[in-house]
């Protein structure tokens, strides 16, 4: 009789759905074993990168080759042939079979480094030009424009000194970013510069993690790097791939950890520049059923997760990363709408019924699965992170359990549950009640990154928290002796939900970059709509190092809750121990480990000897949100030590009163002393 899996074990109302989830576990046993045989493991199957594309065996010359089914003839064209079709380097069909596997063999002098080449593939029918599917290095030219592969051998010799970094993940405190829009000019900025202008910022920050995103090759900037075009190829128009290794062994010697944005999701339609109609069928990487070949939602291809092609690729896309460039781990876009053959557009997930409706994509489900079995093989430390809203269950359950194998999910639904209270709610509406459970409404055996706002939040058309909360007062009040009424109390508030958001953490915590200090405005990358302007495609640095603004107030507050956390071990892992709450106060208190966290959301009462149930004992106050170096008004004495008081009316073993002053829109944070 086969073992009951532990996700079925951990949570009886998933029983109706066992044949489902036990299903999904054996799809994914069997096609490891498809892939790899008997001996074999999935890192040795995950090896595309290494035979397909172009590759220099020192005086022995150069390899090329291309999977191209459809092709009927295949050359080289480029900077060696004056881009015309020679047959000298004309490409030749290895097998006779539907494999469609293509190859040529060159001289060493045929093809020099930083030459610029592409396919010229034939197919019955047409012809056009492609970029190989495997290229690691893809320009554009500056006059026409042209997307071009690049040869480029030398990166692979880069001398790395990161061989003990291991990733701290108790907890993670991950500072999202995107490379292009780092810089404070308006232009797009590059690896080297983030390496030395911003990477110092985050180590003195206090984060431990940096998600990147955008670093795959991508035609169009707007598209924040989610149209990706060259999976395996870092995007040039921030700098070498020399450059972001540099960057990536800078990160470790500082203890930060390095998660790459991956695109598994979808793909560009390009293709002149992508994979679309790579030899010339518009199926060849994607589903042969044209409802589903095109993302209705995102103008973009569907990869066909059922192709072993297509999971070669993909599969060794990951290890790559991995391998080459010595990435940390991945945080996998759309998982939800690679979960369902509808994406999940317009479905509630009102319930478990709805994720075992016959509405899967099992062969995703089986790529996702064995994308972090891979993962976790090539580097054990490894961090995965799915982006996923609908909550499927066992999504970061460790395979042996019968999950997918994430080691977080994003916590999607905290930031849609600040922007509906900032933008539905007044002040006194807000209920400590609900903001406890949806701060820790979660599967007791997941992991989540929690985090108030990303990058998602930010984009036009959108607005930050600090935005909502404040508006375009920040254009003429932010000032240290201006005294606005809205902005103290934007300032106020913004601290305390960044405080009980990362306070409730059961993974880690991520912040978009800028937004620790309220950066202000959204972001617009350059388009025709504004007139193809960087303006609001950068961070102003300059608002958070000025001493005359009260920026530098909000990150000196980030920097010591994010301090403040992370020297407390595994912080993440201690119970949350709710002691108090009571909307009509709008008072909420808890405990992590020996750290109380006490809130008053009140946007007007305050409590002087305001009695929380507490474990007995003595309190020392560690981090206050009205703390003048924060910005704020100093009511609370922070030498003050609280001792709890005997209370007759409540009497359990070891709990008493702990009296406290409670300014309104504040938080406090004390350590039980033993």
């Amino acid at each position: 009789m086969a073992k009951k899996l532990n996700i079925l074990k951990n949570d009886s109302w998933l029983e109706p759905y066992a044949a489902a989830i036990e299903g999904r576990h054996a799809d994914a046993v069997r096609k490891e074993q498809q892939l790899t045989g008997d001996a074999g493991s999935l890192s040795d199957f995950a090896n595309a990168h290494r035979y397909f594309g172009l590759h220099r065996h020192g005086r022995y010359g150069w390899t090329f080759r291309e999977w191209a089914p459809n092709a009927t003839a295949i050359y080289l064209i480029g900077d060696f042939n004056g881009w015309q079709q020679t047959p000298e380097y004309a490409l030749h069909r290895i097998d006779d079979g539907p494999g469609g596997v293509w190859e040529a063999t060159f001289p060493p002098k045929a093809i020099r480094n930083g030459q610029r080449y592409k396919m010229m593939v034939h197919w019955h029918g047409g012809c056009g030009e492609r970029i190989p599917a495997y290229a690691n290095r893809v320009v554009q030219d500056p006059d026409t424009h042209i997307f071009s592969a690049e040869v480029d051998a030398p990166h692979r010799h880069f001398t790395w000194t990161d061989a003990d970094f291991r990733p701290d993940t108790a907890p993670l405190l991950i500072y999202e970013c995107h490379i292009g829009m780092a810089q404070q000019k308006e232009d797009v900025g590059s690896y080297e510069e983030f390496r030395t202008n911003v990477l110092p910022r985050i180590a003195a920050d206090g984060y431990n993690a940096i998600q990147i995103m955008a670093i795959q090759e991508h035609p169009y900037y707007g598209s924040f790097g989610y149209h990706v075009s060259s999976f395996f190829a870092p995007s040039s128009r921030f700098g070498t791939a020399a450059e972001l290794k540099a960057l990536v062994d800078d990160a470790h010697s500082r203890g930060i950890a390095v998660i790459m944005d991956i695109v598994h999701s979808h793909a560009v339609k390009n293709e002149n520049e992508g994979l679309g109609r790579l030899d010339g069928t518009p199926d060849q990487y994607f589903h042969h059923d044209p409802a589903r070949r095109n993302h209705p939602a995102w103008d973009s291809l569907c990869f066909d997760y059922g192709k072993n092609e297509v999971l070669h690729f993909l599969l060794s896309n990951c290890k790559y990363w991995l391998e080459e460039f010595h990435f940390d781990g991945f945080r996998f876009d759309g998982v939800t709408s690679m979960l369902y053959y509808d994406h999940g557009l317009g479905k509630a997930f009102g319930g478990y019924a709805d994720y075992y409706d016959g509405g899967q994509d099992t062969d995703a489900i089986v790529y996702l699965t064995l994308a972090n079995k891979l993962i976790h093989q090539v580097r054990p430390h490894a961090i995965t992170i799915a982006e996923e809203m609908s909550g499927m269950p066992g999504l970061a359950l460790p395979f042996r359990d019968g999950g997918i194998g994430f080691d977080y999910r994003m916590a999607m639904g905290v930031p849609d549950f600040w922007i509906k209270t900032l933008k539905e709610k007044r002040d006194d509406d807000w209920h400590p009640t609900s903001i406890f459970w949806e701060l820790t409404n979660r599967r007791a055996d997941e992991k989540t990154i929690s985090y108030v706002e990303s990058h998602d939040q930010a984009l036009v058309g959108d607005k930050t928290v600090i935005f909502r909360l404040i508006d375009a007062k920040m254009y003429w009040h932010m000032c240290v002796d201006d005294n606005d009424f809205d902005v103290s109390r934007g300032i106020a508030l913004h601290k305390m939900i960044r405080l009980v958001t990362l306070a409730t953490i059961n993974g880690g915590y991520l912040n978009f970059m800028g937004n620790e200090f309220g950066h202000p405005e959204w972001i617009d990358f350059p388009r025709e709509g504004n007139g193809w302007s960087y303006k609001y495609a950068r961070r102003q640095w300059d608002l958070v190092d000025r001493q005359d603004l009260k920026y530098r107030y909000l990150n000196a507050f980030d920097n010591a809750m994010i301090g403040l956390v992370s020297h407390v071990h595994n912080f993440q892992a201690k119970p949350v121990r709710k002691l108090w709450e009571k909307d009509d106060d709008q008072v909420l208190a808890f405990m992590r480990g020996d750290l109380l966290f006490v809130f008053n959301f009140s946007p007007v009462n305050s409590y002087n000897g305001y009695g929380i149930l507490a474990p007995a004992g003595c309190y020392v106050p560690v981090l206050s949100t009205d703390d003048p170096a924060f910005g704020g008004f100093g009511n609370i004495d922070l030498t003050v030590k609280h001792l709890t008081q005997p209370d007759p009316l409540f009497e359990p073993a070891g709990v008493e009163r702990l009296p406290l002053y409670l300014p309104a829109r504040t938080a406090l944070v004390l350590k039980k002393k033993r």
